[in-house]
């Protein structure tokens, strides 16, 4: 039996293989006959060894690949990149594999574990028709919103529709990272219904929530909003070095956000390259880079580097360096 699951929520995917692995009889005979292999190196005649092995004491061999879509997946390339790759390319290097994996023994559960994979992936295509595919894409707001009431229904629980606003947009899409908060809230409202001002005081990304407002109030050249921003973060507990950090890579985000867009990249292919889950957290950095041009950017860059050796060097204390950065980012007409 083969396999294909693929998606970003590599949450529902984890869930979906562990209930196969269930399925699968006595857990204790399965992780006896369970191999996980590298799909970035595994070659055709180690799959077969693998997968030709008869399980011991058991009906079943389970063969887990992790990233082997991923290695043939197509990429876009820049003209030079494209002629300085092609005496290297191996087009066709997916056929034994995938010639192979069309006649794994019936004693073989072989599962083939992926991200985000295109349509147009080579491999994909060869096993589409033959594999039982499910795909694992991250929730849309609706659909978020149901699962984070679901979750919290079936732990006995009851969440507020405002709590469940603010905790989409405070964390996003990342469902391990939900799951995680959402077990803290019901903890810490002990039987009572979670309330906004619960994931206010629970949920550690309101810090980071608010640097995007700090930022957003810094490219507006909002002086005054920016420095109430920073008390307010530093009242609660965060470090001066930890929101010069966090300062410093919300401007290489919108770097990079700026240079993919301008390569006519999709919103998702921009979220997938930085690394970001939340859709906010998307949404914010394109608008943000948008707003940026090149040369202010460079500014910054140097501003944050001086901020952080002010520091270090105990020119300043991290309050003082911080308040005269956003003094200096806030200056109209400085590039």
């Amino acid at each position: 039996m083969l396999y294909v699951l693929h998606g970003q929520d590599n949450f529902s995917l984890s869930q979906w293989l562990a209930e196969l692995k269930r399925n699968l009889g006595d857990q204790a005979m399965l992780a006896t006959n369970t191999t996980t292999l590298d799909g970035q190196q595994v070659t055709a005649d180690e799959l077969r060894n693998v997968c030709e092995s008869a399980p011991f004491l058991a009906e079943r061999r389970l063969v887990i690949v992790r990233g082997l879509l991923e290695r043939f997946q197509p990429r876009r390339q820049t003209n030079r990149r494209r002629k300085a790759s092609r005496a290297t390319e191996q087009p066709d290097g997916y056929h034994a594999l995938g010639e192979y994996m069309m006649k794994i023994p019936e004693s073989t559960v072989l599962v083939l574990v992926d991200g985000d994979i295109k349509n147009s992936n080579p491999l994909y295509k060869m096993l589409s028709g033959k594999a039982k595919v499910k795909s694992f894409p991250l929730l849309k707001t609706a659909e978020l919103r149901q699962w984070v009431e679901k979750r919290v229904a079936g732990e006995d629980g009851s969440i507020s529709t405002q709590a469940v606003a603010l905790l989409l947009r405070l964390v996003g899409n990342n469902l391990w990272t939900m799951a995680s908060e959402i077990d803290k809230l019901l903890l810490f409202a002990a039987s009572r219904r979670v309330e906004e001002e619960d994931v206010q005081a629970v949920v550690s990304y309101t810090q980071q929530d608010s640097v995007f407002t700090m930022v957003d109030a810094i490219i507006g050249f909002k002086a005054r909003l920016a420095e109430r921003l920073l008390q307010q973060l530093l009242q609660r507990g965060a470090s001066p070095a930890y929101l010069l950090a966090m300062l410093s890579r919300q401007i290489r985000l919108i770097v990079r956000a700026k240079e993919l867009n301008s390569q006519g990249e999709s919103e998702t292919e921009i979220r997938n390259r930085l690394g970001l889950t939340s859709e906010y957290a998307v949404r914010k950095t394109v608008e943000q880079a948008s707003q940026y041009p090149r040369l202010r950017l460079k500014r910054v860059y140097h501003q944050l580097l001086e901020a952080d050796l002010s520091i270090k060097t105990g020119k300043y204390d991290g309050e003082l360096a911080l308040n005269i950065l956003i003094a200096e980012l806030c200056q109209r007409g400085r590039i």
